[in-house]
């Protein structure tokens, strides 16, 4: 990865990170439920936006740069990786 994408996925997760912060001070203040909700489903999307760049990434550059070597068994390892993955999000 480059350093601005780097940087880009880090600032999103900063983000998220004061997103959570103030859902707790929602929570401490008791607000009301549904827009503590609404928050929570920001944050939510916000979190699964960067899995999915970070899903893309590793698919462009770990598993391309697998294949690219002719190694089976480096292959083999990166594919049950996004195997063993899929698996435990499907739980």
């Amino acid at each position: 990865m480059t350093k601005e994408t780097i940087s880009a996925k880090l600032n999103r997760l900063k983000r998220i990170e004061g997103q959570v912060r103030g859902i707790a001070k929602m929570v401490e203040e008791d607000r009301y439920c549904i827009d503590i909700l609404h928050q929570m489903q920001a944050v939510k999307s916000a979190f699964a936006k960067v899995e999915s760049q970070i899903l893309k990434d590793h698919a462009a550059c770990c598993v391309s740069e697998a294949i690219a070597t002719g190694s089976p068994d480096e292959q083999k390892e990166k594919f049950e990786e996004l195997i063993d993955l899929f698996e435990k999000v499907k739980r």
